[in-house]
């Protein structure tokens, strides 16, 4: 999951986008209201955090070009703005939620897990995949019960494919949502962790099979 982080303090921006990054997403970060029309033009992300108070453009009016655009990313107001005017506004301009500053990053960080399920049609704060079953909030896997042990990066990537079983995810689309601009993320490291993951779930009923010339996908053996 890519998210965009819109927010001028630069203390909390760096704090939202290591906190974030830490919960497995890829994560920008800008500063200027300026900017973020053509960052989503350019991107195609699946959450933005979007402070009202920016220098260049306010943030209502990006929200309100967003949505003028038919730019139809999820958007989750930030902002120190508490009256009931300022959340009706926001939220009349197109935003999805609004969180009031000062907020608890644990907090924020299940609004993110809840756009996620939003986004994957899972209502329940887990994703099943035959025996697998994926935590998104403890961000485990289980194996009938069982735990086990994958880097932050391994989890994203069989999320993914948890979230779309029986169906292909390309390369591209992996390395799109997961890796941020100043991340060193490539399709061969895609290769890198889909090798990791088959090791890591053989003789578990399930496999990542490589449709060739499109990317992977997950597939859950049938019972006999």
């Amino acid at each position: 999951m890519r998210v965009l982080v819109i927010e001028d303090d630069t203390t909390l921006g760096h704090a939202l986008q290591e906190f974030l990054v830490e919960q497995g997403y890829a994560v920008d970060w800008l500063q200027d209201g300026d900017q973020v029309l053509g960052a989503v033009t350019g991107q195609n992300y699946d959450l933005l955090l979007l402070d009202l108070n920016l220098p260049g453009q306010s943030g209502l009016d990006v929200l309100q070009k967003l949505r003028s655009g038919n730019h139809q990313v999820p958007v989750l107001i930030l902002t120190a703005r508490d009256g009931v005017e300022d959340r009706v506004a926001g939220l009349d301009a197109g935003a999805d939620d609004y969180v009031t500053k000062p907020f608890e990053l644990p907090e924020l960080a299940a609004r993110v897990r809840a756009f996620g399920r939003r986004r994957t049609g899972q209502a329940q704060p887990y994703i099943e995949a035959g025996p697998l079953q994926f935590d998104t909030v403890g961000r485990e896997v289980r194996v009938n019960g069982e735990r086990i042990s994958l880097s932050v990066r391994e989890l994203s990537v069989l999320e993914m494919l948890m979230a779309r079983v029986g169906r292909v995810v390309t390369k591209r689309q992996i390395v799109n949502s997961l890796s941020a601009w100043d991340a060193d993320f490539s399709e061969n490291a895609v290769e890198v962790y889909v090798y990791r993951l088959r090791k890591r779930l053989e003789g578990t009923g399930t496999a990542i099979q490589t449709v060739r010339g499109f990317g992977y996908l997950l597939e859950v053996e049938s019972a006999a």
